[in-house]
Parts: C-alpha cells; structure tokens; sequence
C-alpha cells in the first residue's frame, strides 16, 4: 500500500490539549517481541481516547512515523497536534522496563518523563500511571464516568493478554492466512480469561472478514460474527471497539436503526475513536443520511489525518448519495492512487461510470475487479452485490446495480 505523502502544514490545531502517541521502540533483544511494544502502546491511545478533555491522533496516523528520523516538530504540524509522547518498552523474562517523555512539539520541551522497572505483572498499572501523569501534566480534568473508566483493563490475565497483542498484530495484516491466525490467538485468550471483552470484539471482526473475503471454512461467520459482538458487549457496556463492531455486524445483516444506535454509542463512549466515526459514516450512507454521514467521516480523517485508504471509500460512496459525482470520483481515484487492489473502491468506481454511461471507464474498473477477486474465487456476481450490499433505499441499490450492469459486471 502506498504511503501517503501529501501533508505538509497540517490542520490547525484542536481547541483543547491535543497528543500524538508515537510507536513505542522495542528495545528488547528479540525482535519478535515488536507486537508487545506495540501493543502498550496503542492500549495507551485508547485510554487516552477515552478522555473527553483531550484531543487524540488514532494509531494510524502515529505509527506511520515507525521507524523513521522524524522530529517532534514534524509530527505536530502534520497531525495538528501539540503534544507528542515517545516511549520505548524493553521485556527480558518476568522484567519490564518502560520509558516514555511527553513533549511540547512547538517548543521541543519536556513536560514530564519517567522511567519504569517493574515485574512483568505490573504492566496494567504502569499504563494506567503513564495515562495519569499526562492527563496532570496537561491539566485535564476528568468527568466522573471517565475516572471511573479509566480504572478499567481488558483483563487481569497476562497470558491472555500477551495472546490478545498477538492477535491484534496479525489482524493489520488483512489476508487470509494472518487471519486465520488472529482468530486463533483470539480464541485462545477467550480460553484463558473467558470475560474477556476486548478479545471478543476483535474476534467478531476476524469473522466479518472471514464473511466479506468469503474465507471462512466454517458456516455462517456473520452470525459467528454477531454473537461475539453482543458477547463482547455484554461483557463491557463501555467497550467502544465492541459497539463499532456490532453496529458494523448489523449494518451488513442490513439492520439499520441497530447499527447506528450501536455506532453512536461507540463515539459517545470515546469522542477520539477515529474508525467508530468512520464505520458510523458508512452505515449513515447505507441508511439513506449522507449528510451526516460525510459529517462523521471528515471527523475520522481529522483524528486520523494519514486515514487509511478505505475512509476514502467511505467519503466517496457518501458523495455519490448526494449527487456529488465528480467529487466522489476524485476520491475513488485517489484511494486507488493509495491501494490499487482495494475492491470497494474499484466497485463503486464501476457502478459511478456506468451510471454516468462512460462506458469504457466503467469496464476498466469491472476488469479490476474481477482481477483482485479471481485469483480467490471470490464472487462479484450482480447476484452476490444484490444479496450483500445493504442499502436501506431499494430505489438506491437498483440504481447501483444498475450502474454495475451497464459497466459489464456478469449477472
């Protein structure tokens, strides 16, 4: 995938305090241990998403500067951000040693640093003192509801977590085989602590994947997918990754009003979850509210300013609702510019220049694909886009279809 190079001065910054979490270094001797330094690192982020008085860069857009010579300043005038936290973890047997420094980004000055050495065992609550000592130093005041949530972990079991890190490492990776993979390290930290929520969720979006990819050797990965969404919802009511998960599930089992009563109570839980406003955006376009819907998807990519391409996507189709073709086009273009092999975009794509009766443009793009999906025997039938694409409007989706048929795409 392409990287995105197009940010320079950055956006302006936010009216309250506004951090930037960069990929913590692994400073152990075994270079497989990189999920775990980045694992702490994007539980940092979430706990600090959380916090309403804070303005808070997605993991995304962090960890693009992983691995390169970048300065503090660099990285808040392309995030919009003024504080900066760097960090490095080193783990060596049942020892831990974490260090992390937040950094005025305008003025190079550091507000706090510490050093930890602590037994393996103590990893939650170092995360919780390294989310307290930012939220003093910045002179946050946390509500009542976020003290006590910020009280809150995924689990108490270490294994189980060390299986969840894993799990979330091979999910980025978004292919059949890696996968399969987080679905085993999922389910085996289920196994180890049963209530855990945070490993739930995930594991409802390794079956929507297996659903959406056509992957899955086993029957029915959407419900598989629903079920351990409502689980992982049951189990924490203020989850925001598990309601973005169930609203996403339901959206696609084309149950609307759920999924965006789900979606909204995501934000609601974490007012800094980039992709809860981004899925949220989607599901409002398929809802026939493109309005909001473009709403909550520049709200995404202003959380998330190097958004992966699939926002675009998002944008786009929202565009298109409102009869904004041109623009929706430049989007396409530009997340195919981003990720040449990313289906929707080629599809939407396809749909748009048929129905704009510019045919030759149209067919490039069903040729594209059909060349992403044919080596997966992947069905892109009109058939398979009538079953799983879920406009609310019926009027809507015939219009698409349509615009697929004329386009050339095979009944």
């Amino acid at each position: 995938m392409a990287e995105r190079d197009d940010i320079e001065a950055g956006p302006a910054l936010p009216d309250k305090p506004s951090i930037a979490v960069l990929a913590f270094k692994n400073m152990s001797a075994d270079p497989e241990q990189e999920y775990f330094s980045d694992g702490i690192t994007e539980d940092i982020i979430t706990e600090l998403s959380k916090i309403s008085g804070l303005f808070v860069i997605a993991r995304h857009s962090s960890f693009i500067y992983k691995e390169k010579p970048v300065t503090t300043r660099q990285v808040g005038r392309e995030l919009g951000v003024r504080y900066v936290l760097e960090g490095s973890v080193r783990r060596a047997g049942n020892r831990l040693r974490i260090t992390a420094q937040l950094i005025d980004s305008a003025t190079d000055h550091h507000l706090w640093a510490e050093r930890y050495d602590r037994d393996l065992t103590d990893i939650f609550a170092v995360q919780d003192e390294i989310t307290e000592k930012i939220v003093a130093a910045l002179e946050v005041k946390l509500t009542a509801g976020e003290q006590k949530q910020a009280a809150g972990r995924y689990t108490d079991n270490l294994e189980a977590y060390d299986y969840f890190l894993r799990g979330r490492a091979y999910q980025l990776r978004v292919t059949k085989e890696a996968t399969a993979g987080a679905r085993k390290m999922f389910e085996r930290a289920i196994e180890l602590d049963p209530s855990f929520a945070g490993a739930y969720a995930l594991l409802s979006h390794v079956h929507y994947q297996d659903w959406r990819h056509e992957w899955s050797e086993v029957p029915n990965p959407l419900d598989r997918a629903l079920a351990a969404a409502e689980k992982a919802v049951a189990l924490d009511d203020s989850l925001p990754l598990a309601h973005t998960y169930l609203a996403w599930v339901h959206v696609w089992k084309k149950q609307h009003e759920q999924a965006i009563a789900e979606g909204e109570r995501a934000i609601a839980f974490d007012h800094n979850f980039a992709e809860g406003y981004a899925y949220l955006g989607n599901i409002l376009n398929f809802a026939g509210k493109p309005e909001e819907a473009v709403a909550a998807i520049e709200r995404a990519m202003r959380l998330d300013p190097h958004y992966p391409p699939n926002y675009l996507v998002y944008l786009a189709r929202g565009y298109d609702l409102l009869g904004k073709r041109e623009d929706a086009i430049a989007a396409l273009r530009k997340c195919i510019t981003l990720d040449p092999d990313r289906f929707a975009a080629h599809q939407l794509l396809a749909s748009i220049y048929g129905q704009l009766g510019r045919k030759e443009e149209a067919e490039v793009e069903v040729a594209e694909m059909l060349r992403i999906r044919r080596h997966a025997d992947f069905n892109t039938s009109l058939a398979d886009q009538r079953e799983k694409i879920p406009y609310k409007d019926q009027a809507v989706l015939e219009r698409y279809l349509e615009g697929l048929r004329k386009a050339g795409l095979p009944e």
